[in-house]
């Protein structure tokens, strides 16, 4: 007859620990996944048909109601975007960029932008529209 002295090792893992910080790390990237082009909150113009223009480096420029312009979220002049649209073909001349305007907006301002990715040879550049009947 043996006797046992001390604690028996453990035979399993516990991995508990493992999948909690898994599921933790699966909703922070569905959270970031989402929130990848949002731009400023502006109320779009509604189109019935229209063709995205979306991909993962794709730049936002919004034209809000009262003529401010942003770049991805970040208040600029236009010679701020000129500046960064520079860099930004720079490092890749097929940028896709997104024009928001709000069905508001100073027309000027939206014509200068457009203008101003006109004058630096972008041509990807897709105007964002809301759904008819659906929320912008």
């Amino acid at each position: 007859m043996q006797v046992q002295r001390g604690r028996k090792a453990y035979d399993d893992i516990n991995i508990t620990p493992m999948l909690d910080l898994a599921y933790v790390l699966l909703v922070i990237f569905i959270l970031m996944a989402t929130a990848s082009v949002q731009g400023i909150k502006v109320d779009l113009p509604k189109a019935t048909a229209a063709q995205s223009l979306v991909q993962p480096k794709t730049i936002a420029i919004t034209v809000t109601n009262d003529g401010q312009i942003f770049m991805d979220a970040f208040p600029v002049t236009l010679a701020e975007l000129e500046s960064r649209l520079r860099s930004a073909k720079a490092s890749n001349p097929d940028v896709p960029i997104v024009l928001k305007g709000d069905q508001a907006a100073q027309y000027g301002k939206v014509t200068a932008v457009l203008d101003l990715c006109r004058q630096l040879d972008l041509n990807k550049v897709g105007l964002v529209t809301g759904k008819p009947g659906g929320a912008g």
